[in-house]
């Protein structure tokens, strides 16, 4: 009888020092999962993609997760349907349209594409307002405003089209002379064979906007097409020109170049020297 109430005390004890569970994270409103938490506060969205839809920057994929499938939206991206892949900085959109697709989403993720490794860049100070002139990044508002991005501006940031204004019109400008002379048509569809490699474009400026200590400049030399946005290259320099000014820019090919907060240039000069 004593070895019985002995046993009955341990038995209880060991219940009482138990750690409790911790209460399972609820799915995300609307029924989406919740994105898996990675490497502190950082979110990563994991799953294989099951169909992709490319805009002019960005790239739409419902992705099949361990909680069920779901949207997420990110830098216009190569990854095809079969391809394993983390979507960071996840945040969740309910009942986003996108006027591009003229599709309403029940709920998109927006975020940035984890690496191979699962490294996740970290989103940039939260921002205010909204693009400065002509669609350029905004400057940080400073280390005190740290801190994930509104939802609903990360998806307006997305929706915006990082390109020059829609209603310039530009006659057909003369191409760069030299081995390296590319037209913006050209640079566009050969930007993957150009990465990391000397061009040289002549066009006209049709935005110019100096901000995070650069100036930027959108050029157009009467190729390529406004409706795939292949028209309009962007261009950083430390040089100062004029809105309509003809230039020569010479400088290096950057890809998928992502500022963060949702502008991201597929193909652009930085840090070129430009000459009138």
């Amino acid at each position: 009888m004593r070895r019985l109430l002995t046993v009955a005390v341990v038995t209880l004890a060991l219940a009482a020092c138990k750690k409790p569970e911790a209460p399972k994270r609820p799915a995300a409103a609307g029924g989406a999962p919740a994105a898996q938490a990675a490497g502190g506060d950082r979110q990563i969205l994991r799953g294989k993609v099951l169909e992709k839809i490319d805009v002019s920057q960005y790239s739409y994929l419902k992705l099949a997760t361990a909680s069920g499938e779901v949207w997420a939206a990110v830098t216009r991206t190569d990854k095809k349907a079969g391809d394993e892949v983390g979507v960071g900085n996840a945040f969740p959109m309910q009942n986003f349209e996108s006027k591009e697709l003229n599709r309403k989403f029940d709920v998109v993720y927006f975020g940035t594409l984890a690496a191979p490794g699962g490294e996740v860049a970290p989103m940039p100070p939260a921002m205010g307002g909204g693009a400065m002139g002509g669609g350029m990044p905004p400057p940080a508002m400073g280390e005190g405003a740290g801190g994930p991005p509104n939802p609903a501006q990360l998806a307006a940031q997305h929706q915006a089209v990082v390109t020059g204004p829609n209603d310039v019109e530009v006659k057909k400008v003369a191409k760069a002379a030299g081995a390296d002379g590319r037209t913006i048509e050209e640079i566009w569809s050969q930007r993957a064979k150009l990465k990391g490699k000397p061009v040289a474009v002549r066009g006209q400026v049709v935005k110019f906007t100096a901000v995070m200590g650069k100036n930027f400049l959108h050029l157009r030399d009467g190729s390529g097409s406004p409706d795939s946005k292949t028209n309009d290259l962007t261009v950083t320099t430390s040089d100062a020109v004029g809105v309509g000014d003809v230039v020569t820019a010479k400088g290096v090919i950057v890809t998928d170049k992502d500022f963060g907060a949702g502008y991201a240039y597929p193909v652009i000069i930085e840090d070129a020297k430009v000459m009138k």
